[in-house]
């Protein structure tokens, strides 16, 4: 298959395509600075470019975005544009979007609204709880999948195994190893159309 992965050189972005590669398919690592990726094919585009990712979603059987808000005290609303826009440009082509834990819930309630959901991650929590609704309310047409972290993501060791769920947490956290698994998974076997997928180990 053709993955292209936007934030290819992030935290969760760099172990999703080296999974993807570790698979045998061919990667399209896309960053804002065109950072040189091992094994894949290295491309410089922001993904406020809708005309860019319409071109590059053509070309490839799923897109991936595994990109964040800023965490720099900037406004989070030119994201959240790119990410909404994204929904138009892809077309047909498979949409993968990287979801924030904080829009699970517990009990019914979200994490995000619990008294013990850290103050300083709130508003990217509030952010990514937008795009998932907005992934919700999107054109029918659109073939999506939101894989959502436990609470805690972090790298550690791939162990090619993880719990499944849809709304609640199924752990308490997981490794961007495993995450990427996780991924690979669904983009080769799809089995969370147009749902969210949570993981933890």
């Amino acid at each position: 298959m053709k993955i292209a992965v936007y934030g290819a050189t992030g935290m969760v972005g760099r172990e999703i395509v080296a999974e993807a590669l570790a698979r045998g398919h061919e990667v399209t690592a896309v960053t804002r600075t065109g950072s040189t990726v091992p094994g894949a094919t290295s491309v410089g585009v922001d993904m406020a470019d809708a005309a860019a990712l319409a071109e590059i979603a053509a070309a490839h059987d799923a897109v991936v975005l595994a990109t964040v808000p800023s965490r720099t005290g900037e406004s989070h609303e030119p994201w959240v544009d790119a990410v909404i826009a994204a929904f138009g440009a892809v077309a047909d082509t498979r949409l993968l979007v990287v979801g924030g834990a904080g829009t699970l819930t517990v009990d019914g309630a979200r994490i995000i609204d619990t008294p013990d959901f850290p103050a300083e991650y709130r508003p990217e929590g509030l952010t990514m709880a937008r795009i998932y609704d907005a992934l919700l309310g999107a054109r029918q047409s659109l073939n999506w999948t939101m894989l959502t972290p436990a609470p805690m993501i972090q790298p550690g060791e791939r162990t090619g195994s993880y719990n499944r769920g849809t709304d609640s947490p199924v752990g308490r956290s997981i490794s961007t190893q495993d995450f990427a698994v996780a991924m690979l998974d669904e983009i080769e076997t799809p089995a969370h159309v147009r749902a969210r997928l949570t993981v933890a180990n």
